[in-house]
């Protein structure tokens, strides 16, 4: 492994420089070069390794790491104590505008092709680097739109290296065109570079092409994109997902909570890619979030958006019980509600680990852990999953409906399996005359989104509680053009959390909505508001636009930047 990192770093350094061959000067015989890497299979392997860390981050490093839990609050799950801001000001540099990773992915893609290998080999490694490319570019779009689109290596010194922003639709078509390739080309296993589940195979190609894809096909959808397109990015998303449902193999976990805070994910049916921790090895801090320290604690808005274990809404079941109590709030709901916090409140100025909003979420504690070394600061070593299939049955799910083929059927294959999850066994979602339903019951949430139909508002929620604190959140409102949902002043309940009266627990400095009794107001003094769409896109930084004047070219900066 320390002799693959050295080959890893000198590679890179290699590439970072350009790759310029001067004929006049005489190559070393000591140092890997261009010219002498290509060699052979295990090198390729060795190389594509280099990809992994920026694509699977999982929970991190040390005290770094992904969007999960409160890496990504500026959404409507949490009422943290000041609400994270929409950006205001336009980057100089950096900002995530950057494409020496694509060129990178691109000499791989452009050497593989000459490395002595069997035609199988050949391919699949193609496919291995156009799976990156692809994810490359699919983040870029992802954050900025239009983006210059490359498919070769290019020289330092290239005019084309200046090349105008490419619209989205071209670089997404590209985008699908390598996610295509590598379907049908990357092996379904193989040993030699490591197991299922630890490596990229074509169920995780397949996985992660029903993620982009949803998410492309319904930016088209309702960001007044083009409507052929978002029609043909969502098929894509729906059939790389039903590619898994119907031929992967896996299975949902006996246990909702064990998928995000296992020691040992490799046995887990539901994984089509983690990422492992050990002791002394790698380790994260995710758990420690939810174990002895405070944390920014879950909205009213959230905790209301769990179904009566009747699988109807707290709006329209005779189940619900309220919510002046944690233990009417948890009583005769989704199970999921208790396997994702706490039954018991815990507030400032009592306990240390308290939530800002009084409830507090315990998805990622290892009970057997939280007292160990293991269970504190950046010690954790429970594994993250990567992409489950879990996720792959709400994408296929929710692009059924958005395509507007969504039958019974595809239900049962999909959210109805969720719902039937050992230990949670909440009852199936109908659909009657197109609209939802529960033991034959037609309903509609009265508290529903009125742009949102009944159906789909259903499938969103389902998506909301399953995923919630993998990092989707923030995404999902961009995609669906909602970002409005995080508006605090707009939608007081994100602002707000347990009920509780003051003589009840005298010793709190939590704020009272009402004073004496009513829902604590985790951030008194500050609001998050929505008021410009420019957000939906981040700004590209100046620097990248001065360059690209210096040259004679005009980098258009996004709207309202």
């Amino acid at each position: 492994m320390n002799k693959n990192i050295f080959y890893l770093i000198v590679f890179f350094a290699l590439f970072a420089t350009g790759c310029k061959k001067d004929y006049l000067t005489q190559l070393p015989y000591d140092q890997l070069t261009d010219e002498t890497y290509w060699t052979s299979e295990k090198n390729v392997r060795t190389f594509a390794f280099g990809f992994y860390a920026p694509y699977f981050v999982g929970y991190g490093s040390s005290y770094t790491g992904g969007p999960y839990f409160s890496r990504e609050t500026l959404n409507d799950d949490f009422a943290p104590a000041a609400p994270d801001l929409f950006p205001v000001n336009v980057p100089t540099s950096g900002g995530g505008w950057s494409f020496n990773t694509v060129r990178k992915e691109n000499i791989f893609i452009d050497r593989v092709k000459k490395v002595p290998m069997s035609e199988e080999a050949i391919s699949h490694w193609t496919g291995i680097g156009r799976f990156f490319r692809g994810m490359e570019y699919a983040d870029l779009v992802n954050r900025f739109g239009d983006v210059p689109y490359f498919s070769q290596p290019l020289a330092e010194n290239d005019p084309a290296l200046y090349k105008p922003r490419d619209s989205r639709i071209v670089v997404m078509d590209s985008v699908l065109a390598d996610f295509k390739f590598a379907a049908e080309h990357v092996r379904l296993t193989d040993a030699a570079t490591g197991p299922k589940g630890l490596i990229v195979n074509k169920n995780v190609v397949l996985a992660f092409m029903s993620r982009i894809f949803l998410f492309e096909g319904t930016w088209q959808k309702y960001h007044n994109g083009n409507a052929a397109k978002a029609t043909e990015y969502l098929e894509a998303a729906k059939w790389a997902a039903n590619e898994i449902i119907t031929k992967g193999g896996y299975a949902l976990g006996s246990s909702y909570r064990g998928l995000f805070s296992s020691i040992d994910l490799s046995a887990n049916p539901e994984m089509i890619m983690y990422r492992v921790y050990a002791t002394a090895n790698l380790t994260h801090t995710i758990m420690s979030y939810n174990n002895k320290s405070s944390q920014p604690g879950p909205s009213k808005n959230v905790m209301e958006s769990y179904l009566c274990a009747d699988g109807l809404p707290i709006s329209l079941s005779t189940q619900y019980k309220g919510d002046k109590t944690i233990q009417n709030v948890m009583s005769n709901r989704d199970p999921r509600i208790t396997e994702t916090f706490v039954t018991q409140l815990r507030l400032p100025g009592i306990v240390a680990n308290y939530g800002t909003s009084g409830y507090v979420a315990h998805k990622f504690l290892n009970e057997s852990l939280k007292d160990a070394t293991e269970g504190s600061l950046d010690l954790n070593v429970t594994d993250a999953p990567i992409i489950r299939l879990g996720e792959v049955l709400l994408n296929y799910a929710e692009a059924s409906a958005e395509l507007g083929t969504l039958s019974q059927a595809d239900l049962d294959v999909s959210i109805n399996k969720l719902r039937a999850r050992v230990g949670i066994k909440m009852p199936a979602l109908q659909v009657i005359g197109g609209q939802p339903a529960v033991n034959g019951i037609v309903y509609d949430d009265p508290e529903r989104d009125p742009t949102v139909s009944p159906l789909l508002w259903e499938i969103r929620r389902e998506r909301r509680v399953e995923l919630i604190f993998e990092g989707f959140r923030l995404d999902d409102l961009r995609r669906w053009g909602k970002l409005k949902y995080t508006d605090t002043q707009d939608n007081t309940d994100i602002n707000r959390g347990a009920w509780i009266k003051k003589s009840d627990y005298p010793s709190t400095s939590a704020k009272i909505e009402g004073g004496v009794e009513g829902y604590i107001i985790p951030s008194p003094n500050s609001q998050r508001t929505f008021t410009d769409p420019k957000v939906y896109l981040s700004p590209l930084p100046l620097d990248q636009i001065t360059l690209y004047k210096d040259q004679g070219v005009e980098l258009k900066q996004n709207p309202g930047w």
